[in-house]
């Protein structure tokens, strides 16, 4: 957003960075059960070219995901733990079904 916008402007630029929030992760995801439309990528690409605060919420979330999927693959579960787990929801399982 530039510094001298109109208060028209600024109120249009607001919403559009609340549009784009909403959906900036599902565009980063590309979840292909949630895909946006072509129209919709077109819209958020070309407010990202244009808003400071946005493209830097993209990041952080690229940022995030990116840390997040290097902690995942350099800390499997301890195999121990899963099979605890497994036999705790087989538990439940069981006493659910009588």
């Amino acid at each position: 957003m530039t510094p001298k916008m109109s208060g028209l402007s600024m109120i249009g630029a607001m919403v559009t960075c609340r549009w784009t929030a909403r959906r900036i992760q599902q565009y980063l995801d590309a979840d292909p059960s949630a895909r946006l439309s072509a129209a919709e990528v077109a819209r958020l690409e070309a407010h990202l070219s244009e808003c400071e605060r946005c493209t830097t919420l993209a990041h952080e979330f690229r940022v995030m995901r990116g840390a997040l999927g290097r902690w995942a693959a350099a800390s499997p579960p301890d195999p121990a733990a899963v099979q605890r787990l497994r036999t705790l929801v087989d538990t439940l399982g069981t006493k659910d079904a009588t």
